[in-house]
């Protein structure tokens, strides 16, 4: 229960994301990565700086998954997303986002051997067509005039990479310690896009990141995104594995409509709330069915290992019973023939 409340947490964190940084879209896309993980290394410093020492030998032998996490949710997801939004519409980018369960549990079945049952299957396909529900508004006329440009492909590049970073968190995160990988990560991340952020300053000169807008909403992405959901996602995953994780993904445009509502003043009409309560029963089958099909299990066993236990004790005390008899028959016996030789 406790980890479907981080990946809930961090469903809101993530929507908030999506807002802020529509809020801040005149920077670059790679400026706002940039300053993002620069924020959150200075956040994480002072109490990651202990674990990252201690755990130096871990991640001098571990250092190709550790580079894995970092480039792939750290460094670049979305350092894509912002990418993406400079060719292509949020329309796209929010309908390929909503993808990402699907995608994710497809990988999953692929390499991680997990199953799905028709009850959770059917929460996906809920989830992932309300998100889609909510996005277009209930027009299939959206949906048949989507254009593929240079903007969807770095889309795709995003999708694909959270995919990546939530299997890797699955097989390698608890190795390590949460808040010195978290150093480790970030002060990498900064290093790969430092150079990158560099260009996009030689060539439109340097953002103008230090305005009070800017400023608050680098703020926002450097602290809660960056570090508080990542922390809550990758202990979410690890409980849940990353097909279950993958769907409050889909979470993301209802919260975003509602965050939209209530600090951009944009209205909310009724498809979106159906299209928003799909959304959530989807999320629930998903994630409720997979616990109530294992205390079925449970209790199945249980009663199986009762019956076996009660049969066996018969079993035992009727040869004990029969045990018994034989022997007070032996004796019977060995005491007539004592009889008999004492008489002779």
């Amino acid at each position: 229960m406790k980890a479907y409340l981080f990946l809930l947490i961090t469903a809101v964190i993530f929507s908030g994301n999506i807002i802020v940084g529509k809020a801040i879209n005149d920077l670059p896309p790679y400026t706002i990565a940039f300053f993002r993980v620069f924020i959150a290394l200075l956040v994480v410093l002072p109490i990651g700086w202990r674990q990252a020492k201690q755990y130096r030998p871990v991640f001098q032998e571990e250092w190709k998954p550790l580079l894995g996490l970092t480039l792939t949710g750290v460094a670049f997801f979305n350092s894509f997303i912002y990418a993406s939004l400079q060719f292509t519409s949020s329309t796209n980018v929010a309908i390929m986002e909503s993808a990402i369960p699907v995608v994710t549990i497809i990988f999953s079945m692929l390499f991680l051997k997990e199953k799905l049952f028709g009850v959770q299957c059917l929460g996906v396909i809920l989830s992932v067509g309300g998100a889609i529900w909510v996005i277009t508004e209930g027009s299939w006329q959206v949906i048949r005039d989507l254009a593929f440009n240079i903007g969807d492909i770095i889309m795709i590049a995003a999708v694909l990479t959270w995919v990546a970073y939530s299997i890797l968190v699955k097989f390698h995160m608890m190795k390590f310690p949460i808040y010195g990988s978290l150093l480790v990560m970030l002060a990498a991340a900064n290093v790969v896009l430092l150079p990158i952020a560099s260009i996009e300053w030689i060539i439109g000169g340097f953002p103008a990141v230090f305005q009070l807008n800017h400023s608050l909403g680098l703020l926002y992405l450097g602290i809660f995104p960056s570090v508080i959901a990542l922390i809550l996602w990758n202990k979410g995953v690890e409980e849940v594995g990353p097909s279950q994780a993958s769907v409050f993904l889909n979470l993301l445009p209802v919260f975003t409509i509602i965050g939209s509502l209530l600090f951009l003043g944009e209205k909310i009409t009724i498809i979106q709330v159906l299209g928003a309560l799909v959304v959530i029963s989807g999320v629930l089958l998903t994630t409720k069915t997979k616990k109530g099909r294992a205390a079925k299990k449970d209790s199945c066993r249980k009663k199986v290992t009762t019956v076996l236990a009660c049969t066996l004790g018969k079993f035992c005390l009727l040869k004990d019973q029969s045990i018994s008899k034989t022997t007070t028959s032996a004796i019977g016996l060995g005491g007539k023939s004592s009889f008999s030789n004492s008489l002779v």
